[in-house]
């Protein structure tokens, strides 16, 4: 007759060993992230997360002449010159297409020279004068390339607009203008989705032929 199997009785010497191990790897792996979150996290967390983030960043002064008017701020060295615009000025005619420098709907004008706002940073505009698409215009005055764009249908959904007006303007201002093929060319770095590249050509030409002032 076969002797019943007695039951093998639990470690719990080799448990407990078991145990520590685990809640000394816990204890490890939570002291390890703690020591790689940046202390801008840690800054933030400590508020309890209900503040923006970006506060606990530095910020920088910054002077600048927007469309004629001085304004004095307080950026994140990170801010862009669009989110600027749009955020601290309320100046949303610049608007906010690829973030990437590709479709330029974010064209201004910063001392004369159209820029990508999107791929500038505000300190990098620091004493210097920029145009926003409000600022074209001279009162109820619309700007000769506006009411070009106006008469020749140069938009459609409009979105593209303020930022193919902006690069319209300096493609006249630096003698770009001088043939359909070199509009083009120059105009290029402004797209437009709904295709109203011919009728933005034609409003371009008109302003430039007119020999109005731009």
């Amino acid at each position: 007759m076969e002797k019943e199997q007695t039951p093998a009785e639990p470690d719990f010497e080799l448990e407990a060993k078991d145990n520590s191990r685990r809640n000394f790897l816990k204890q490890s792996a939570l002291i390890t992230a703690v020591a790689l979150t940046p202390a801008a996290a840690v800054k933030a967390a400590d508020k309890h997360v209900d503040e923006r983030i970006a506060e606990a960043f530095e910020k920088m002064p910054l002077k600048m002449e927007v469309n004629g008017v001085t304004h004095s701020l307080s950026v994140e060295p990170r801010a862009t010159l669009l989110d600027i615009l749009r955020e601290q000025l309320d100046l949303t005619g610049t608007k906010k297409g690829c973030d990437y420098g590709q479709c330029g709907a974010c064209t201004v004008h910063v001392d004369g020279h159209r820029v990508n706002a999107c791929l500038t940073l505000g300190i990098m505009v620091n004493n210097k004068k920029v145009t926003t698409i409000e600022g074209l215009a001279k009162g109820e005055q619309l700007h000769p390339m506006q009411e070009a764009f106006l008469k020749h249908d140069g938009f459609q959904c409009g979105y593209c607009t303020p930022g193919q007006i902006m690069s319209a303007v300096a493609c006249v201002r630096e003698g770009h203008a001088n043939s359909e093929l070199e509009i083009r060319e120059y105009m290029s770095g402004n797209i437009c989705r709904c295709g109203a590249y011919p009728n933005i050509v034609n409003a371009i030409q008109e302003v430039k032929e007119g020999g109005q002032a731009v």
